[in-house]
């Protein structure tokens, strides 16, 4: 029976109309991230009841997280690139290694991460961009994320290798379960309960911890592929090695944009709590946007990845075209939404002139770069999903903040607040230009003609 689902899922990943298969694969994708991002934004909106400097709160701790998210995606995205190729080419047994090398590697080095930060907790949080009215508010909200840490990136890990191996809505459910409690716990423990920003902290430590559950359920009750086991930990350095250096485009562009986060944060503290809350709410606005056109590009990564690994490059190439031309239009449509509502947007999460002020021009230029983004995402995603480790770094390390960092440096100085505001999206634009000579040669390379298949 296991034989026949695992040939199956194979025919259904090298065979279903490439169009089909990438819709399949992104709409419990897109569904994950915007019910994320519903949280995240729910989030922002109550924190905002208690004042702008918890609202600048939010911000500080989501360059923390996204220090999380960036292991995550490291161990997740490594390993579970490496699988669908291994699937693609019939090899089960070491998918299953792999697999187990990059949950167990993701639990023990998030855990060390989270008793270091809790050692060095008050500096943390000024290293993070607090500002001193700020920095306790965060440490309250953020001692319950170090708690929940290792659950955090483990249901990365989860997720995208149960996205690799084309079963998306399993990744979804644990996803969902998480981030719905969360938002239903979040109103309880504020204000009920009267515990402020902390309540807010545990809500979503609770939740990280029933959606890990949740996603470990799958692997434990046969729903994969893969399978967790001690027994399978490889001791092989260059496993662990493999699965680092795929991963690590998605750990670097993660990374940078903690620091981003993080510089953006202090740049802007110099013009007060309001400017750090504009620009908190902002990020997670705009990230709202594009979230649903990177929903399509995670659904194309197990197709590009298990048919490269099959030898079917002639569905690589049609499956990069639809996912551009898909995600382009939906992003197009969603600026466009926001752009007409940016005054209105900001106001609901926090109800202040300066911060609105602030928020709204930054959110509409945001917007119209982001216009770009899908392509610069799309080449990326192309080259890890293939194992092109060198490409995908650099692309991730000139998005994510080679170019952004000096950019904020130069025009903070020169413009003020203003520059701040444009340094992002004017990065966003400049990124194009490498990612459109990056898909040429990707595409140059790739044989023209498909792998003959074994019987």
């Amino acid at each position: 029976m296991n034989k026949k689902l695992k040939i199956s899922q194979y025919d259904k990943m090298t065979k279903t109309p490439v169009s089909r298969l990438v819709i399949a694969l992104s709409v419990p994708s897109i569904i994950s991230m915007l019910i994320t991002n519903v949280y995240n934004l729910v989030d922002t909106a109550f924190v905002g009841q208690l004042g702008n400097s918890a609202s600048g709160a939010v911000g500080i701790v989501f360059g923390y997280m996204s220090i999380l998210q960036a292991v995550g995606f490291m161990f997740g995205q490594g390993s579970g690139s490496i699988i669908s190729r291994m699937l693609g080419n019939k090899d089960t047994e070491n998918a299953g290694i792999i697999a187990s090398t990059g949950f167990f590697g993701s639990l023990i080095l998030s855990g060390l991460l989270a008793v270091i930060s809790y050692i060095f907790l008050n500096p943390l949080v000024f290293l993070l961009g607090s500002t001193s009215t700020i920095a306790p508010f965060a440490k309250d909200y953020l001692i319950y994320i170090l708690i929940s840490a290792p659950f955090i990136t483990a249901s990365f890990v989860m997720n995208n290798i149960l996205r690799y191996e084309g079963k998306a809505t399993l990744g979804m459910i644990g996803l969902m379960t998480g981030a719905v409690l969360n938002m239903c716990c979040d109103p309880v423990f504020m204000f009920v309960f009267d515990m402020g920003i902390a309540g807010a902290g545990l809500s979503t430590a609770l939740s990280q911890f029933v959606g890990f559950s949740v996603l470990l359920s799958m692997f434990l009750r046969g729903k994969t592929q893969c399978r967790f086991s001690f027994s399978k930990i490889s001791k092989n350095y260059r496993c662990f090695f493999d699965i680092i250096a795929t991963g690590f485009p998605s750990m670097l562009r993660q990374g940078l944009n903690s620091c981003t986060t993080v510089l953006m944060n202090s740049e802007a503290a110099v013009y007060g709590d309001a400017a750090v809350a504009a620009m908190s709410i902002v990020t997670r606005i705009s990230f709202f946007v594009f979230s649903v056109a990177l929903g399509v590009g995670q659904g194309y990564q197990p197709v590009s990845g298990f048919n490269y690994g099959a030898g079917k490059y002639s569905r690589v190439r049609k499956g990069f075209r639809f996912t551009v031309l898909l995600s382009e239009g939906i992003i197009i449509i969603m600026s466009a939404i926001v752009i007409l509502l940016s005054g209105s947007l900001i106001k609901i999460f926090r109800n202040d002139v300066d911060v609105i002020d602030i928020g709204t021009r930054a959110l509409i230029l945001q917007c119209i770069a982001q216009l770009v983004l899908p392509f610069c995402m799309v080449v990326e995603m192309q080259y890890q999903s293939t194992g092109g480790k060198l490409g995908a770094t650099i692309l991730s390390s000139l998005r994510g903040g080679v170019i952004f960092i000096p950019l904020l440096l130069i025009l903070s100085h020169l413009r003020g607040l203003s520059g701040i505001q444009e340094a992002q999206p004017l990065s966003v634009v400049i990124a194009l230009i490498p990612s459109v000579v990056f898909a040429i040669s990707f595409f140059r390379r790739l044989p023209l003609k498909d792998k003959i298949e074994e019987i």
